[in-house]
């Protein structure tokens, strides 16, 4: 039974006892932004289990797609060495929502193994959780299990529920007992059956986990029975595939097979058991739907364990010899095998290759490089020696070799590798960037008093009194006029910069001392820096005043920010849910904006992106904001950026079609942004490209400017500015063509000059002559030219031609075929070009340079013809 048949085999059969079948969702959770990667089959499901949502169906059946690699499931440096660890899996599962419970559970289970998959009986064991006796009767009595094949396993680590067989999602909330499914392979294989002394061996082998969510626990442990209890289960496709493929090991399977075929074919290698053909193949998989889930690779968060992955299969690669690139050529063999299963991975064949081979092109730079580096410290290593953490260093930030390719390498070679170490030069490089940061002075700020609180949500203008006061980072009393300080008033309008927004600038009175804020830091999260210069009078610790925040500049900047949010919507709507805020600057002037995405935007994308922000903004939506728990605004749809840390209760802001967490400042309604324009689209690093926009009063003054060039342009090209496109290119085509002419006459003058030059020549030796020459107010292109002109009429000669044009002296040296063994034309205008500061070389029969020193030109051609004489033979 193939794979794909089994997978379609478990969801009809489900379907067929009224379950719904749900598509699998994104390998990055939508509901749970704290998780790297979908892991098993219930994260979708998570919110229903827990009673925040409801779905239309109170039964459902799915094929999830997971991913382990990072965090805390990561199985990457097993994957290719053993039996069943992958870094993607195929989570087969049936879900009840307070509908049935263990007896139709258990039911399913077996009427699926046994009679749809005809899966002998006696070959499955199971096991339960030791208190649950229901559990147990249902296999003994209605199944007809005999009991010495069903294990009760118990409490063994060292409390009441801390069980292998007992499941809980977190510390508190669902949670309850499980019961397993083990497949016997028979006495051939090493291993005693689950919860004996050989329990890890490889004879029994799960299946399937039931779970059923019979209870409520509170933070003191207390357990309450839910009101409507659920079951979730999991059993691994791939592991299923196994068992009824008759093989023992996953990549024995014909799915894995296939790919293995694919992966040998493009390395050429013909021992398929080799496990870096089982690394590359599992390793296509995580990647090509990593990337249709929007992840790309890069160096933080999820972008950065696909790195890791891509980087293992092409080091694998490397291992079996394969120099060039081959990994991204799997996709289409994934697609022929699972595109049926998963259409997204179809459509988006194209798109996967293209980000695969960017990231294989850009590793392949350095891995050899990288490679040489490591094999040399390694042989410097003894056997179960240590690498050091410095190499380790080197390798990850010159070469790009993240660390546990590094260990893996190294595990290989029996050679443990100094993690500590490691982190001792990175912890050493954030403290020299940090060193190196704008913010260092006010990082060095000793400050233990009251936070600052904000009010410039709702006004501009607000009195404070002043806390402290520090000039040149040390804390004092008191300011006096023209000196520069940084002001910290217990209440304050101005807005410190913050999630990309740049500081509030304004003005703090305080009876005749005028303080002029430059702009707003935070010296601490809640504490609020106001840097500037106090112009008049002298301000004091105790002080109050009051606050002023520079209107225009707050407007812009405000205007500016809030296009950002509907630029960031939009831009996924156009490019798609892999693009992902990476940065971004939001000033007065404009708003520059990072985001993940593995290709230049096309003038049409660019287009289609003003024209959805700017439809939000005719539209005139009201922007607003409300403080709510961070999970209540996830679970509402707010965008939440994946590696940021947000605390309990957050800032959700709603605008137009857009809702993110941001504590910014914003425009009360998309009007208010006035005109959006994107002036410029850029890449800034390896899958980041970078937006520049304006708004407003900025965007209406960069069209008028626009226009006006425009308008000049046409009117010196005497056309309108709607057929100005169409008279440039005709222009171009007759600049071309005169351009063309142009060429032909010089070609025409320079062989008459070079005829006339013919009879400058010296006879040398009664049979060679020597021509030099210098060729005022010629074009350098043409010596080349008219030197093999004077070498056809001259038959046996040696020709040095110069021109001097900017300040640049031009040599062309040409020697014939008859003296080109005695006479190397790039010695030639070596010598040459070495007294005239400059440098030369070419075929023996032809060579160019040049120099910089017009003055000692004559002297130097002067030295030709005895240079000349002395090779003649």
């Amino acid at each position: 039974m193939k794979t794909s048949e089994i997978r379609q085999k478990f969801l009809s059969f489900f379907e067929s006892k009224g379950h719904q079948v749900v598509p699998s969702s994104s390998l990055v959770p939508g509901n749970d932004p704290t998780l790297l990667f979908t892991n098993s089959g219930m994260v979708q499901f998570k919110d229903v289990f827990t009673g925040k949502e409801t779905r239309p169906y109170s039964r459902a059946t799915s094929s999830q797609r997971c991913v382990r690699a990072g965090g805390k499931h990561n199985d990457l440096e097993n994957v290719g060495y053993t039996a069943r660890h992958h870094t993607f899996f195929e989570m087969l599962g049936n879900f009840s929502f307070g509908d049935y419970f263990k007896r139709e559970a258990i039911q399913h289970a077996w009427t699926l193994l046994t009679t749809v998959y005809k899966l002998p009986a006696e070959k499955l064991w199971v096991t339960v959780y030791q208190e649950d006796d229901e559990a147990y009767d249902i296999w003994a009595t209605e199944i007809g299990v005999p009991p010495e094949r069903i294990i009760r396993i118990g409490d063994n680590k060292g409390a009441r529920y801390a069980s292998d067989n007992f499941w809980q999602m977190a510390d508190t909330g669902p949670c309850g007992p499980c019961s397993e499914v083990f497949y016997d392979h028979g006495p051939g294989i090493w291993g005693g059956p689950p919860g004996s002394a050989e329990e890890d061996g490889d004879r029994y082998i799960e299946i399937w986990n039931l779970v059923f969510m019979q209870f409520e626990r509170d933070a003191a442990g207390n357990m309450t029975p839910l009101p409507r209890p659920c079951v979730d289960t999991g059993m691994g496709l791939e592991r299923i595939a196994a068992v009824l493929q008759h093989v023992h090991s996953n990549y024995e399977i014909d799915l894995f097979q296939s790919l293995i075929k694919a992966a040998a074919r493009e390395t050429r290698v013909t021992d398929l058991d080799n496990n870096s053909l089982k690394v590359i193949a599992d390793h296509i998989r995580a990647c090509s739907f990593l990337v249709i889930d929007g992840v790309i690779p890069s160096n933080e968060g999820r972008g950065y364990v696909l790195r890791r992955i891509v980087r293992r299969a092409l080091r694998h690669g490397h291992k079996l010899g394969q120099s060039g690139l081959f990994f991204h050529k799997l996709v289409a063999d994934l697609v022929a095998e699972m595109g049926d299963a998963y259409p997204e991975l179809t459509a988006q064949q194209s798109r996967v290759e293209q980000v695969l081979r960017q990231e294989e092109e850009r590793f392949s730079e350095t891995l050899e490089n990288g490679m040489k580096i490591l094999d040399a410290a390694l042989a410097a290593v003894p056997k179960d020696g240590v690498l050091d953490g410095q190499t380790l260093f080197t390798l990850y930030d010159t070469y790009g070799f993240p660390v546990d390719l590094t260990a893996d390498i190294c595990r290989e070679r029996n050679v443990q590798v100094d993690l500590d170490g490691f982190e001792v030069a990175m912890t050493h490089q954030r403290e020299q960037a940090r060193a190196a940061g704008k913010f260092k002075a006010v990082e060095g700020l000793s400050y233990s008093g009251a936070e600052t609180r904000f009010e410039g949500y709702e006004s501009l203008q607000g009195q404070g009194t002043v806390i402290a006061l520090y000039v040149d980072g040390t804390a004092v009393a008191a300011v006096e006029a023209g000196q520069d300080a940084i002001v910290v008033l217990d209440a304050t309008p101005f807005y410190a910069e913050s999630g990309g927004q740049v500081g509030d600038a304004g003005v703090l009175r305080s009876g005749e001392a005028c303080f002029e804020v430059a702009d707003t830091q935070k010296i601490q999260s809640g504490v609020f820096g106001h840097h500037g210069t106090l112009k008049s009078g002298k301000l004091a610790v105790g002080d109050s005043a009051e606050a002023q925040v520079d209107v225009e500049r707050r407007a812009r900047t405000v205007r500016n920010h809030s296009a950002t949010h509907l630029m960031h919507k939009a831009l996924r709507e156009v490019l798609g849910g892999h693009v992902q805020q990476r940065g971004s600057l939001v000033d007065a002037d404009k708003t520059r904006f990072d985001f993940a995405h593995d290709a230049p935007m096309t003038h049409a994308q660019i287009a289609e992106v003003e024209r959805i922000v700017n439809a939000e903004v005719l539209a005139n939506h009201p922007a607003t904001a409300q403080v709510m728990p961070y999970d209540e605004a996830v679970q509402g749809g707010a965008m939440a950026l994946f590696g940021e840390k947000y605390g309990d209760t957050v800032r959700v802001l709603d605008i137009g079609f857009s809702r993110e967490l941001c504590g910014g400042t914003h425009v009360d309604r998309t009007g208010d942004i006035g005109l959006f324009k994107i002036i410029s689209e850029g890449g800034v690093a390896a899958g980041v490209r970078r937006i520049e926009a304006i708004t407003g009063d900025n965007a209406v003054l960069w069209v008028q400017q626009t226009q006006d060039t425009l308008l000049r342009a046409a009117g010196l090209l005497k056309t309108q500015p709607a057929e100005l496109a169409d008279r440039i290119a005709l222009m171009q085509g007759q600049i071309k063509s005169l351009e063309r002419e142009l060429d032909q006459i010089k070609s025409k003058l320079a062989s008459a000059a070079g005829n006339d030059l013919a009879g400058n020549a010296i006879v040398l030796d009664g049979k060679a002559k020597l021509l030099v020459a210098n060729i005022s107010g010629t074009d350098p292109k043409a010596l080349r030219g008219m030197v093999d002109q004077l070498k056809d009429k001259l038959k046996s000669a040696v020709v040095l031609l110069t021109t001097v044009a900017d300040d640049k002296i031009s040599l062309v040296a040409g020697v014939t075929s008859d003296l080109a063994g005695q006479i190397k034309a790039g010695d030639l205008v070596g010598m040459v070009a070495a007294q005239v500061g400059g440098k030369g070389g070419g075929r023996p029969d032809m060579a160019m340079g040049g120099g910089s020193d017009v003055a000692a030109l004559p002297a130097a051609t002067a030295k030709v013809e005895a240079w000349v004489r002395e090779r003649l033979v």
